[in-house]
C-alpha cells in the first residue's frame, strides 16, 4: 500500500491551502458580480446560482479539511481528532454536467477547478483513512510485542 501520510507534508498542505484560498477568492469575485453581466436567460441564471453555491460548498469543505490537516501536522490536534467525522472532508454535490456548457467559460473554469481540487483532496483523505484504519489497535500491538519475547 502506498504511504499517503508521507505525501502530506507541511509544504504540500501549504500549497493546497494557498490554491484553495486563491480559488475561493476568484470564485467569490466572479459569482458576486451582477448576474445580468453574464447575459444568461432566467432558467440558466437559476442553474448558475445553484452552481455558485456548489462551488462555495466544495471550497469551504476543502479549506476546512486542509486546516484540520495543517493543525494535525503542527501538533495542535491529535490523529484521532483529525480523523473524527467532524474533521472529514464534507459532502459537496457534483456540478450539473448538462448545465455547465451553458455558462460563460470563466465560470466553467472556476467550477472545474473547484471540482478538481475537491476530488483530489477526497482521494488524499481516503488514502489517509485507509492508512489510519490499517494501523493495529494498541492492544493488538501489545500482544504482538509480548509474542515477540
Amino acid at each position: 500500500m502506498e504511504n499517503t501520510h508521507l505525501e502530506m507534508t507541511p509544504k504540500l498542505l501549504d500549497a493546497l491551502y494557498t490554491e484553495a484560498m486563491l480559488l475561493a477568492d476568484e470564485a467569490r469575485s466572479y459569482f458576486d458580480r451582477d448576474p445580468a453581466e453574464n447575459g444568461l436567460d432566467s432558467r440558466t441564471a437559476v442553474a448558475f446560482s445553484c452552481e455558485s453555491l456548489k462551488v462555495t460548498t466544495r471550497l469551504m469543505h476543502s479549506i476546512a479539511w486542509l486546516l484540520a490537516q495543517k493543525a494535525l501536522h503542527a501538533g495542535e490536534i491529535s490523529e484521532e481528532e483529525a480523523s473524527s467525522e467532524a474533521r472529514q472532508l464534507g459532502y459537496a454535490p457534483a456540478s450539473d454536467d448538462l448545465a455547465l456548457p451553458t455558462f460563460p467559460h470563466d465560470a466553467q473554469d472556476i467550477i472545474r477547478a473547484s471540482e478538481e481540487l475537491y476530488y483530489r483532496l477526497q482521494r488524499m483523505g481516503n488514502g489517509l483513512a485507509r492508512e489510519v484504519s490499517a494501523k493495529p489497535a494498541p492492544l493488538e500491538m501489545l500482544e504482538t510485542l509480548e509474542g515477540a519475547f
